[in-house]
């Protein structure tokens, strides 16, 4: 692909981070008395606009209306004749974790016959079938359905896999370590082809170090031993098989000093103490998120002209969209938005 693709796209996702939700924005939503106020907060941003104009009268309306608008982002991008076609091809290998995650909703629903929400991003989505997703009634229906989009791979693991989809939620929880090791697989492929590939596939292997991380802090609060070996993914950058055996034998409090010599220090001693302090397994994933935006921000940031620029815009937008998400969660629950500052990737 000629300089000019990548000039230009350059140009558009520096243009489209400069209307990005900043700290500031966030202090100032901190201080706002509704759902109102945290709007006309953000109304100069790219999103608080596309907000402004939308019917908000429930929070399933507001999350809704997220999800649609980050599809809507997406969609624009490729929509661009101009945008390389390596930039498209990282975008599309990404988008497929919300298939995922769909499609474990979709899974979750077929066992429980529980109503699932999906989200509205992914290849099942362009392709028009979210809708029967969501009304799957088995597995044939799921896996119909990924094979039509072009997500056998997928569709094969949950036939090799299907006698534990009917057992409990440990065996469920194996599944989806398949699947996610597949997608992290396929990422970390399409990076041997690309341009800085070195540099992708380093910041790829910090994402999969911290869902390990997340993986492990979970399984030692819940009790679950060295069995949770089982759903850990690999390809990682710095926690690797032992590693991870190692620490799930460890208390909470013993993995910051276990990773003293790692990146990932000061994200374990933030876990430790959050979950000593609250008691919630939720801090686990709030806490993890805050630094995975921090560290990949030192490798992505500075990339220009490059494939990387991409990878870097979705979890900025990502953040985005979570920041926003718990600010009015929390003022729809009447819990104080001071409490959800430390849990905020863009406030730090």
């Amino acid at each position: 692909m000629t300089s000019t693709g990548y000039a230009f796209t350059s140009a558009y996702l520096k243009g489209e981070e400069a209307r990005l939700i900043t700290s500031e924005h966030v202090d100032r939503m901190l201080s706002a008395p509704n759902i109102e106020g945290v709007l006309e907060v953000i109304k100069d941003t790219d999103i608080g606009s596309y907000l402004g104009e939308v019917t908000l009268k429930s929070f399933n309306d507001i999350d809704e209306s997220l999800w649609v608008y980050l599809a809507r982002c997406l969609e624009l991008l490729e929509g661009f004749k101009m945008v390389p076609a390596e930039v498209l091809t990282i975008l599309s290998a990404y988008k497929v974790k919300y298939d995922m995650l769909n499609v474990k909703a979709a899974l979750w629903r077929v066992a429980t016959g529980r109503k699932a929400r999906l989200i509205p991003v992914g290849a099942i989505h362009s392709c028009g079938l979210l809708d029967r997703l969501v009304n799957a009634e088995n597995l044939d229906d799921i896996m119909e359905l990924l094979t039509r989009c072009k997500l056998g791979n997928y569709a094969d693991i949950l036939k090799q896999h299907e006698p534990h989809l009917s057992g409990g939620a440990s065996s469920r929880l194996k599944v989806d370590a398949r699947l996610d090791n597949e997608y992290y697989r396929n990422l970390l492929n399409i990076t041997r082809g690309c341009p800085d590939a070195l540099m992708f596939s380093k910041a790829i292997g910090i994402l999969i170090d911290l869902t390990n991380l997340q993986i492990i802090s979970r399984a030692i609060i819940e009790g679950l031993g060295l069995e949770a070996a089982d759903y850990a993914i690999g390809g990682g950058a710095m926690l690797l098989g032992e590693t991870i055996t190692e620490l799930l034998s460890l208390k909470l409090s013993d993995v910051p000093q276990r990773l003293e010599h790692t990146q990932y220090r000061d994200a374990a001693e933030e876990v430790s103490s959050g979950y000593d302090r609250t008691k919630s397994i939720a801090v686990v994933a709030e806490i993890v998120e805050v630094h995975k935006l921090r560290l990949i921000k030192e490798i992505l940031a500075p990339r220009v002209l490059s494939p990387l620029m991409i990878l870097y815009y979705l979890i900025l937008k990502e953040a985005e969209i979570r920041d926003l998400r718990l600010i009015l969660k929390a003022m729809v629950d009447g819990i104080p938005l001071e409490e959800t500052k430390s849990y905020l990737v863009l406030a730090s």
